[in-house]
């Protein structure tokens, strides 16, 4: 009897052994992380937030669940959900809705918890804007210490707003539902919470309707107090003269230094124009290395026009150099990207980018930028020059979006050093994937993941 039951001890361990090798083995073999898909259905129907385990070997999606509402009660009238973003711990969602201003339904952010499925919870009403905007966009710094989010005001309906004998300057404090500025609004938010807590100063209001917007912390060499930066992009100017004259176009960028409580500041010689008609897209790149002095702050602005889409680069004064005095360091000039030889300096020729490059982003390392052209269903590569911040297309230097017109790009890093993906949200109805190179920043493999109709902003974790 007791060497049956011996054997059978054994038998058990083995099988314990087996099942414990074949996990741990599964769980290499198939590592995951997360991605996340505003889905903004069919004639307003069907708002929600998908989720899908990507396999980090491969990329490969696979559908988690796709039926975190985006509205309160669910299929409620919230307006199209427009960006998704998580906090830093991955534990905390927020989606933008873009209300409905003709039925005087507020703009709202929900957000959610992340639960341990990589699914969503319930949604939960965090903040509720003004009336009558029709917000854009919004991000957060890298800290998320803040969010921000930019809106058109009562534009394109019922109109801008006009000047009262009370408020006869422009911006003015908005009137009425139907008289409401552009603006910025800052909220402060705090790592593993789903709560939003509007700064001091906000919503600041603006004169100018903004178009994208791009923030980062940044502390410049010799520094040792991180400075907190706000870049905003407007494409028509609403109230020029105090009012006196129409709107017209703008094509220029806006420049906040962002206080510690949250409140902006616009910089000395901010607005800065962009050779180009209507910006569409901005993103701030930081390519000093950690500790280092050897690098830049640099800006590339996507524009669309008759000539098709271009990326237009900037500097930000960060060092006193040719090009640089101390007074520029001090109030962080933003200037158009020049090489210089032999005390001459000329503008650096902005890049091709398809048509209409509504989306941007770079890989961990600051070494490659990344671009979705949504009126030529392409995503465009660069190699970003590390002191000069100079863009040279990769080989190849686009790649298919695997679908139509592409609003939303994202990158998630491969825990194994191996590579690291990329993905394009396609409204045409699919997700198409990319596994990128860490060393040369190309892009292959694509691959092509049905989504639930009309997915639109991207977060990974």
């Amino acid at each position: 009897m007791s060497k049956k039951i011996s054997l059978v001890v054994a038998l058990v361990g083995m099988c314990a052994l087996s099942l414990f090798l074949l996990s741990c083995g599964s769980s290499s073999s198939r590592p995951s992380g997360l991605l996340y898909v505003l889905t903004q259905g069919s004639n307003g129907v069907g708002n929600n937030v998908s989720s899908f385990a990507i396999d980090l070997n491969s990329g490969n999606l696979s559908l988690v669940n796709s039926n975190a509402s985006t509205c309160i009660p669910a299929g409620g009238s919230c307006g199209l959900p427009l960006d998704i973003l998580l906090d830093p711990t991955g534990a905390a969602a927020f989606v933008l809705n873009q209300g409905i201003p003709s039925a005087s339904v507020a703009p709202t952010i929900y957000s959610y918890t992340v639960n341990s499925n990589g699914s969503l919870g319930a949604p939960i009403l965090a903040q509720t804007l003004t009336s009558g905007d029709t917000p854009v966009a919004m991000a957060r710094d890298a800290a998320g210490q803040f969010l921000f989010v930019i809106d058109q005001g009562s534009y394109p309906s019922p109109g801008y707003p006009a000047p009262s004998p009370t408020n006869p300057t422009c911006p003015h404090v908005p009137t009425s539902a139907t008289d409401v500025c552009p603006s910025i609004s800052v909220f402060a938010m705090q790592s593993g919470s789903t709560s939003l807590t509007l700064a001091s100063g906000s919503p600041f209001y603006l004169s100018k309707i903004p178009s994208a917007l791009s923030a980062i912390t940044f502390t410049p060499p010799g520094f040792t107090t991180a400075q907190e930066i706000l870049f905003v992009t407007n494409n028509l100017d609403i109230c020029t003269a105090n009012c006196v004259l129409p709107p017209h176009s703008d094509n220029t960028v806006s420049v906040y230094t962002v206080s510690s409580s949250g409140v902006l500041t616009e910089q000395p010689n901010s607005p800065y124009a962009v050779a180009a008609v209507d910006p569409i897209s901005v993103l701030a790149v930081n390519t000093y290395p950690a500790g280092e002095n050897t690098g830049g702050l640099f800006v590339y602005v996507g524009n669309e026009d008759a000539n098709g889409g271009h990326l237009y680069p900037f500097q930000v004064c960060t060092v006193v150099n040719a090009v640089c005095k101390t007074q520029d360091v001090a109030n962080a000039l933003m200037t158009p990207l020049e090489t210089c030889s032999q005390g001459i300096c000329i503008d650096v020729s902005a890049t091709s980018a398809g048509q209409n490059p509504v989306a941007m982003l770079v890989d961990p390392t600051n070494s490659f930028l990344y671009v979705v052209s949504e009126g030529s269903s392409q995503v465009f590569g660069f190699r970003i020059g590390t002191t000069a911040g100079t863009l040279t297309a990769l080989s190849p230097a686009n790649e298919s979006s695997q679908g139509s017109q592409p609003v939303s790009i994202a990158l998630h890093p491969s825990v194994n050093n191996t590579g690291q993906f990329l993905f394009v949200s396609n409204t045409s109805g699919n997700i198409a994937g990319f596994t990128l190179n860490t060393t040369s920043g190309s892009m292959s493999s694509p691959t092509s993941t049905v989504a639930p109709a009309t997915p639109s902003g991207l977060a990974v974790r």
